[in-house]
């Protein structure tokens, strides 16, 4: 119950603090390219429980159909679960500013003030990815995903999907609340040196 109502409050503050900016990118991304402002996406999150995740949209409109053909001209797959590329051309300008910093996880405020996220976790797998799975990797989903966690703050995409579930399992496993209060105050810093983020 402490925990939801810190998810609550942080969120709610966070969100009047950052309405002017969240306001600001919405318009650029409006103005610079066709489509909606925000992105929504299933991800599956504790339990294997679906829920639609929201983002600032970063890509131009039929990214994810674009996506197989892309991954077949490049072969990259990380990890063989994970897909990323640090040039992807279905990124729009503005979405490699607000990428790069984050700005375009911002809308996720919203999960957790409704309860789908909270603000330390697991980051939030696609479903194509839990598919992937093994039994190890599963562990990954025994908590809420959250805004944050270790590998978050550790080098996000330069890190191999292997490392990631273990720094996964590491805060499933040990992680205690003073733990999450320091993943927290360094997760902005974290943002804005932009490793591992693209």
């Amino acid at each position: 119950m402490l925990r939801r109502a810190i998810d609550v409050a942080a969120c709610g503050l966070g969100l009047l603090a950052l309405s002017p900016l969240l306001a600001l990118v919405a318009l650029v991304i409006k103005a610079t390219s066709r489509g909606p402002v925000l992105f929504p996406q299933e991800r599956i999150g504790q339990h294997g429980r679906a829920f639609r995740m929201w983002k600032l949209r970063s890509m131009y409109v039929g990214a994810d159909a674009a996506k197989a053909k892309l991954a077949a001209a490049t072969g990259a797959a990380s990890d063989g679960v994970r897909f990323k590329l640090r040039r992807d051309p279905r990124i729009t300008p503005i979405g490699r500013v607000i990428r790069k910093l984050s700005i375009d996880e911002l809308p996720q405020l919203f999960n957790v003030l409704v309860g789908d996220m909270t603000l330390v976790g697991p980051r939030p797998p696609l479903r194509r990815e839990v598919e992937l799975y093994d039994v190890r990797a599963w562990r990954r989903l025994e908590v809420r995903p959250g805004l944050t966690c270790l590998w978050q703050i550790g080098g996000r995409s330069d890190l191999s999907f292997d490392e990631q579930v273990a720094l996964d399992l590491e805060y499933v496993d040990a992680i205690r609340p003073l733990d999450e209060i320091r993943i927290v105050a360094r997760t902005i810093p974290a943002v804005l040196r932009g490793r591992g983020a693209y």
